[in-house]
């Protein structure tokens, strides 16, 4: 293990900001797979993952001296490719913000998701987490949802943006990203449970059997 390895990344960071490139590359080599990882789950496609990857890594090299350690490195950079993911995904959708599709008004007036599929899990939570393919049916889960509520579970639910953060990040009023966030959350149960829930505890609350 050479003298870089050793370091953290803040190290790192100011190291490379005097200019000593191989701090630099030790830096993207430990975060480029978060990095694409995160790119990857709110833009669903690799090349667009790919491409925000290496405008993370270019945005890094531009803006170095301005990390001032009020969160981890590993945290400020995965906030770079976050925003990076989502103008690529507002320029792909070729909209002016990551729209929810809905005004304010739409998202407060509107009924919230009736749930149509009802049961008691077949294990807890916590038992399911422990299992491998959970983590293929959350993510074939969240692939159902629209752009805009997976954007907003992913940042507050996943990433544990605060609601003004997200807001901003998602040019959406706060309400709305606390509405959507709701929205999300119903739809994702009632998928999982599909998958994990107990056919002989399913109750009917329209009273037809599907």
């Amino acid at each position: 293990m050479n003298l870089l390895e050793q370091q953290s990344d803040e190290r790192l960071i100011a190291v490379a900001v005097l200019g000593d490139y191989e701090a630099f590359q030790e830096l993207i080599s430990r975060i480029q797979d978060r990095v694409f990882a995160t790119a990857l789950r709110i833009t669903r496609n690799r090349a667009d993952a790919e491409d925000v990857t290496q405008q993370t890594s270019l945005s890094l090299i531009e803006n170095l001296a301005s990390f001032r350690g009020e969160s981890s490195a590993a945290a400020w950079i995965l906030r770079i490719a976050t925003n990076h993911a989502l103008k690529l995904l507002r320029k792909r959708k070729d909209l002016a913000t990551v729209s929810c599709d809905v005004s304010s008004a739409d998202e407060h007036d509107g009924p919230l998701p009736h749930p149509h599929y009802i049961a008691q899990w077949k294990e807890t939570p916590e038992l399911l987490a422990q299992r491998a393919d959970v983590r293929q049916q959350i993510d074939a889960a969240l692939d159902q949802l629209e752009d805009s509520y997976r954007s907003v579970f992913f940042l507050r639910d996943l990433e544990d943006w605060s609601v003004r953060d997200t807001a901003e990040a998602l040019g959406i009023s706060e309400s709305n990203v606390k509405i959507s966030l709701l929205r999300a959350r119903l739809m994702l149960r009632e998928r999982l449970t599909k998958v994990f829930g107990d056919e002989t505890t399913r109750v009917f609350p329209d009273h037809q059997h599907e």
